[in-house]
């Protein structure tokens, strides 16, 4: 069979299956559809489904499809599924908004001092739990003391939460208390860090800094999360795995109540477009198999069709340094050079992907068009394989094995499939396939246990760090390439401190051309376009580019 031959019949294939979400700083793996997020434009995201008559709702259940996540407890999340709820239930001092500012979450107003160091945040007098309880200075306090404690395990406290003086020694067990945190009164709390960082403040709202009951915690230290007491705009009332999970409006949020009064989400499984088309849920995402009808304006679902921005994410394939034979950067990049991503992206994914460059997503602060990595040059390819070590036996290269998420006896998304018979056709070698469910997958990646692994990477907060420094620096606990490059971390603790945004951005290109040039990636693809389905009385239903608190914006019409 042709190579052409064998890409249209992926093709139709994947046209029968409709997309299943390979676009995926949390792990990804398409949550519109009901599946986790593989998967994160600078620009304000438009509302979707903001037109049309109608009078407004006061209430009324917003229904979707998704699925259970992996974590609900903020310190220990790392993945976008379990992200998109826990940012409706807590909150931390502050939180980012619908045009990606950082702005004031439970903290009213804060500080700095002349050197950038010392953050004085000043909370609410109307924030509270769901309970009623007031939150206090103490209550952040012993929230980022439970966060950094080794009992409890974070896996990814030290990126999040490491620039605070006193953190390292905390994660390491030579302290027992975090030294840079210091309650002042009731409503008050300084924050010291080890340097001026620009990015602190955006890290800050990740959910590993989020604010927790101490008393809700303690009361069920193994389950509290499952009747969690947070500060957010919504309540978790109900959570059945398997079956269902529902957020009610939590009335006293001090942001301002949603409009709607319960999120519904249903984790049983099923067919979005079809259980969109029943009725059943009010939105759904939009698969390759679907949009060409859908956007026949006699379909009549054309009007209900909306278009959102691409997510701030990349999906790629990381390669384990250290594992043999991936140990050879000659090796990697035959790899790279290898896989024909403009093709894949074309003929299998119907262009719903835009083919990566490089790390850092297109429009994403940083972003810059002159860093490149590896375009598609099998005759390279094949002479870097044949250069490395392995290159006298490529008969018998040791085994590569590479792990994806997904339930025991799922199909392998058919991009993969092509990446692997490119690498058996243009280089000869075969690799074999293994999936574990989600939420296993995500605890061996942290541990480092895979030779190779397929997977997404959502941005938290607008900021080069967030991929660069995060993913790739050799102390890094997301580096789960076991990538070390001294020259690499020396122009990263360089970036940490530069005040100057647009000498922090050309550091930070440099560093991405370094990282591409090693190659412990294979970028893959960056979010195309996205397509959703949403119900006409669903109102300001934000698409946004990060995971950001948004449902308590929607609101619901009589049509």
């Amino acid at each position: 069979m042709g190579w052409k031959t064998l890409l249209l019949a992926f093709g139709l294939l994947f046209l029968v299956a409709a997309c299943s979400g390979s676009s995926g700083g949390s792990e990804t793996t398409d949550s519109e559809s009901g599946s986790p997020e593989p998967t994160a434009s600078s620009s304000a995201p438009e509302p979707s489904g903001s037109s049309g008559d109608g009078k407004p709702l006061e209430g009324g259940r917003f229904v979707r499809l998704f699925v259970d996540p992996p974590s609900l407890d903020p310190h220990l999340t790392t993945d976008a599924t379990s992200a998109q709820i826990i940012v409706e239930v807590f909150g931390g001092l502050v939180t980012i908004d619908r045009d990606l500012d950082v702005v004031a979450d439970l903290a009213e107003s804060w500080d700095v001092s002349d050197n950038g160091r010392v953050y004085t945040f000043r909370i609410r007098p109307d924030a509270t739990f769901h309970d009623g309880k007031p939150v206090t200075a103490e209550d952040v306090r012993w929230s980022l003391e439970r966060a950094t404690d080794p009992l409890t395990e974070s896996p990814n406290v030290d990126q999040y939460l490491g620039d605070i003086v006193g953190v390292e020694a905390k994660i390491a067990g030579d302290a027992l208390e975090i030294s840079g945190v210091r309650v002042i009164n009731e409503l008050t709390i300084e924050i010291t860090i080890d340097g001026p960082k620009s990015f602190f403040l955006a890290k800050l709202t990740y959910p590993t800094a989020f604010v927790l009951d101490r008393e809700n915690v303690e009361a069920n230290p193994k389950n509290w999360f499952r009747k969690p007491n947070g500060t957010g705009p919504f309540k978790m009332t109900e959570y059945v795995v398997g079956e269902t999970l529902i957020l009610s409006r939590h009335d006293g949020y001090h942001l301002g109540s949603a409009k709607i009064a319960e999120v519904e989400m249903i984790l049983s499984g099923g067919t979005s477009m079809l259980m969109y088309e029943n009725d059943e849920i009010d939105i759904a995402g939009v698969g390759l198999a679907d949009i060409d009808r859908l956007q026949e304006p006699s379909n009549s679902l054309n009007a209900e069709l909306h278009q959102a921005s691409p997510q701030f994410s990349i999906q790629y394939i990381g390669l384990n340094v250290n594992e043999p034979p991936l140990d050879d950067i000659k090796v990697r990049q035959a790899l790279n050079l290898a896989i024909d991503k403009r093709e894949i992206a074309t003929i299998v994914l119907g262009d719903q992907v835009v083919p990566a460059t490089g790390i850092l997503p297109p429009g994403f602060p940083g972003f810059s068009e002159s860093v490149s990595g590896y375009a598609f040059d099998p005759e390279r390819a094949m002479q870097l394989l044949k250069e490395s070590k392995y290159g006298n036996d490529l008969d018998n290269i040791p085994p590569i094995t590479i792990t994806t998420p997904g339930s025991f006896g799922a199909n392998v998304s058919l991009d993969m499939e092509v990446v692997l018979a490119m690498w058996e056709k243009n280089l000869g070698i075969k690799t074999e396939f293994q999936q574990t469910e989600f939420a296993t997958f995500l605890k061996d990646l942290n541990k480092r246990r895979f030779q190779m692994f397929d997977i997404g990477w959502i941005a938290d907060y607008p900021d080069p760090e967030n991929f660069l420094d995060i993913l790739f620096y050799s102390d890094s606990s997301n580096n789960h390439t076991n990538y070390n490059n001294p020259v690499v971390d020396a122009l990263l603790e360089q970036a940490r401190v530069e005040t100057d945004e647009t000498k922090r951005f050309l550091i930070y290109n440099e560093v991405e051309q370094m990282i591409l040039d090693d190659a412990p990636w294979i970028p893959l693809w960056y979010s195309g376009e996205r397509y959703l389905l949403i119900k006409p009385y669903v109102k300001d239903y934000l698409q946004t580019p990060l995971i950001i608190p948004r449902l308590r914006h929607v609101y619901l019409t009589d049509k």
